[in-house]
């Protein structure tokens, strides 16, 4: 896993997607589940391209991670919708059961897991989604062992997947509200420290931010740098 990763990770090229689910979970935040035509099957930790097409040609397309787990049948999309997102509003808002869209996917081998090695994840908001998927993969193979998790909220409301992520074990940190009998605060390395093992890889998604203070949690707790893979995410960044 360390090193260049899986450089063997499947990759597929433009495809049509029937959407088949939309649900809401939570506010400004939209699930999709696609019907991938001849859907080449990923690796937990990739991700896809949406690819929007107006009448006047104007194309506009953005990057989502993969929640679902290679063994689904369908690929599931959780998107956040953004105020001045071209892509993200109309996903959120206009999309329905039975429309098609631009897909291209899976794409990504450097922030996958394989399914056999320990892994730490460590999450922001919507930084889960990615380990969702490895959450459900480790599941499917009766190795939850394999995985530490330790996310990061504002509120436990604005934690996609929470249900999912508690049932997995997961350390939930809140910032705004407490949560169980924890204060409201950061994430921190007196956190990580029960969560890591030499012989992990360290995952961090989340946005700029986020990814960079808590990146920096990990190597200051003396996690080698190269056993830390970071994915960052924003309105105009990489998948998230």
């Amino acid at each position: 896993m360390l090193g260049q990763g899986a450089p063997d990770a499947p990759r597929g090229g433009w495809r049509t997607a029937t959407v088949s689910r939309v649900r809401r979970p939570m506010p400004r935040s939209v699930e999709l589940r696609l019907d991938v035509l001849d859907r080449i099957d990923h690796m937990p930790g990739q991700h896809y391209v949406v690819r929007l097409t107006a009448e006047d040609g104007y194309t506009a397309q953005r990057s989502y991670s993969v929640a679902s787990a290679p063994s689904d049948s369908l690929v599931e999309l959780l998107v956040e919708r953004l105020e001045d997102g071209e892509v993200s509003t109309y996903l959120a808002d206009v999309v329905e059961p039975g429309d098609q869209l631009e897909v291209r996917g899976p794409i990504g081998g450097w922030f996958v897991w394989d399914g056999e090695t320990p892994a730490l994840l460590v999450a922001g908001g919507y930084g889960v989604v990615p380990f969702i998927a490895m959450i459900r993969h480790a599941r499917e193979l009766g190795r939850l062992d394999l995985l530490r998790v330790a996310v990061s909220s504002r509120t436990l409301a604005e934690l996609p997947y929470a249900d999912e992520l508690m049932e997995a074990g997961a350390l939930i940190v809140l910032t705004r509200e407490a949560h169980g009998i924890r204060p409201a605060a950061r994430l921190t390395a007196v956190d990580l420290l029960p969560l890591w093992e030499p012989d992990q890889t360290a995952f961090v998604c989340g946005s700029a931010a986020f990814a960079e203070a808590a990146s920096q949690l990990l190597v200051g707790m003396g996690v080698p740098a190269p056993h830390i893979r970071v994915e960052r995410f924003g309105p105009t960044g990489a998948p998230g």
